[in-house]
């Protein structure tokens, strides 16, 4: 089985610029029928003219630096969610923190892989039981190449491992998305791998329409009635640091009726961040203190207010699911 199935000609860097630029459409032609289902924001109990917008910090584990940079925005109001890296050394700290705050928006950052060689972790299981996610040395690799084999059945035991230890150490996710869109971009047999879990957990995915013209098989496991944002965006590599604020301003102020989610991957640029991003400079320490810098800005809280973005949390959103409300964290 081939873990990655990225379409012809397009690159995650591809994709994610277009992402970020909003060139891909959230409408898949032969998805609609005529009659006309209830959006998203509908189902939410919001009229259909709603800008609700979710700002989501993820990668939150990854490092102190990170974790500091988070808080910050939570407390001072500025993101309504995150998502966390169970496998990663700084998680623990993080999940000390959720714990003194039960109403926290946390879900879980599935991670199969670390991107930089020399800051290395590996699964939650040991490398011993699901050998196929580990490289030799028993560490997530550094990429999923296209060639990669996973044992499927491996990879499902994963997944319950990381939502079960951030439990264990009081982080219930409120819903579920992966590193580098690992689970959700890779092909149809590891997305349904993901789909099955949720389920079981009663917890929602992280996917945008928008990502449907790069990877349709998402629409068709999906189907007319899965949850769905309208559209899930980040900024993209292509935008030049001195136009970071302007790209937040002009996604806000772009907001179209539905539920837009903004992934942004905040923390501060000093000597830890920069030792674990070395010279790379896409998601490298100076991009994470922009984003941590432009997601607060005066500039960006003004766009909000002026279009009348209503900010929504996972926590809503995972009310929609079968069998009642989600359980109360504690």
């Amino acid at each position: 089985m081939n873990p990655r199935h990225t379409p012809v000609g397009t690159s995650r860097r591809e994709f994610l610029a277009a992402l970020g630029a909003g060139l891909l459409l959230p409408a898949v032609t032969g998805l609609r029928s005529a009659r006309r289902d209830p959006t998203l924001a509908e189902r939410l109990g919001y009229p259909a003219d709603s800008r609700l917008l979710l700002l989501h910090a993820d990668d939150l584990g990854l490092l102190h630096s990170v974790n500091a940079a988070a808080i910050t925005l939570f407390e001072n109001g500025t993101i309504q969610s995150g998502s966390v890296m169970v496998p990663s050394p700084w998680f623990p700290e993080f999940a000390a923190y959720a714990q003194t705050k039960p109403a926290l928006d946390i879900g879980v950052h599935l991670t199969f892989i670390c991107e930089r060689p020399n800051f290395r972790w590996g699964p939650v299981l040991g490398a011993a039981k699901v050998p196929s996610l580990v490289d030799p040395n028993g560490y997530f690799p550094v990429s999923w190449e296209p060639e990669r084999e996973v044992n499927l059945a491996e990879l499902e035991a994963e997944i319950r491992a990381q939502i079960d230890r951030a439990a264990t150490l009081g982080v219930p996710a409120t819903h579920l998305d992966a590193h580098a869109h690992t689970l959700q971009w890779r092909g149809r047999p590891v997305f349904e791998v993901l789909q099955k879990v949720a389920r079981e957990y009663r917890l929602p995915i992280r996917v945008g329409r928008n990502w449907y013209t790069g990877y349709p098989y998402l629409a068709q496991a999906l189907g007319r009635d899965g949850i769905v944002l309208d559209r899930s965006v980040t900024i993209p590599p292509t935008i030049g640091p001195d136009q970071w604020i302007a790209w937040y301003v002009e996604a806000i102020r772009g907001l179209s009726p539905g539920v837009t989610e903004v992934f942004l991957h905040p923390g501060y640029d000093d000597g830890e961040l920069r030792a674990y991003a070395g010279p790379r400079l896409s998601w490298g320490s100076a991009w994470r203190q922009r984003d941590f810098d432009a997601v607060q800005s005066g500039a960006v809280r003004e766009a909000i207010a002026a279009v009348g973005a209503r900010p929504i949390s996972w926590r809503e959103i995972r009310r929609l699911l079968p069998d009642g409300s989600a359980p109360a964290r504690n």
